[in-house]
């Protein structure tokens, strides 16, 4: 199965105010932002990101894009009014990519909506208004709940982990891929091994973040 849009954003009973809703000028921005962040912060592991998604694209011209100015293909969107998420990891992400996270809503941070964070055992103060970029599909996550008289909604740029394994596929699935090429096919798998180190190359020290940036 090739990259697609969910049925229900393409003719699901509120797909048109999805489609306002990815097309509002305040949300593109938002998009933005995130993008601007992950680039700033993982300049390498967005350049790879950039490279995949963009070739998705040309091979696929028909699929319509969310954001025009974000590497991120995919979104969630959770309204709320006390949107919160248990404890879990996004499997199904990049397995070394990161997502970006956008608080929105009304409410005290400093006595809800914080980010925990299970396996560096750390709670996060999460303001509404702010972006945060975390290695989603490895990092233990969930968020705590606000107040019952406050607002939370929250706004998820990802990337699927197949989208990238169906470009390295030549366009194609696994098994297809498997059944035309063997042999390159078992080459990739051999590559895929040890893709975890390919993955924690891309990531920046601050060292190399700083370099070159007068003092």
């Amino acid at each position: 199965m090739e990259p697609s849009r969910l049925a229900a954003g393409e003719n699901g009973p509120n797909a048109e105010a999805l489609n306002r809703l990815l097309a509002s000028q305040p949300i593109q921005r938002l998009a933005a932002y995130g993008d601007s962040a992950f680039q700033l912060w993982a300049p390498k592991l967005h350049l790879y990101y950039y490279d995949h998604v963009e070739q998705m694209y040309k091979a696929l011209p028909s699929l319509r894009r969310n954001f025009s100015c974000s590497v991120f293909p995919c979104a969630t969107f959770n309204f709320g009014p006390n949107a919160c998420c248990f404890k879990h990891r996004d499997t199904q992400n990049l397995a070394f990519g990161w997502c970006s996270i956008t608080v929105l809503g009304r409410f005290d941070h400093t006595k809800g909506g914080h980010l925990v964070l299970w396996d560096a055992k750390l709670i996060v103060e999460f303001p509404p208004h702010s972006t945060i970029l975390i290695p989603s599909s490895t990092v233990l996550h969930s968020n705590i709940e606000v107040r019952s008289s406050e607002e939370r909604a929250s706004v998820t740029q990802y990337c699927s982990g197949g989208i990238f394994r169906w470009v390295s596929n030549r366009f194609q699935t696994q098994a297809k891929f498997r059944r035309t090429d063997f042999k390159a096919y078992n080459q990739i798998v051999a590559e895929r091994r040890e893709g975890w180190i390919k993955g924690l190359a891309m990531y920046s020290t601050l060292n190399e973040l700083t370099a070159g940036l007068s003092t």
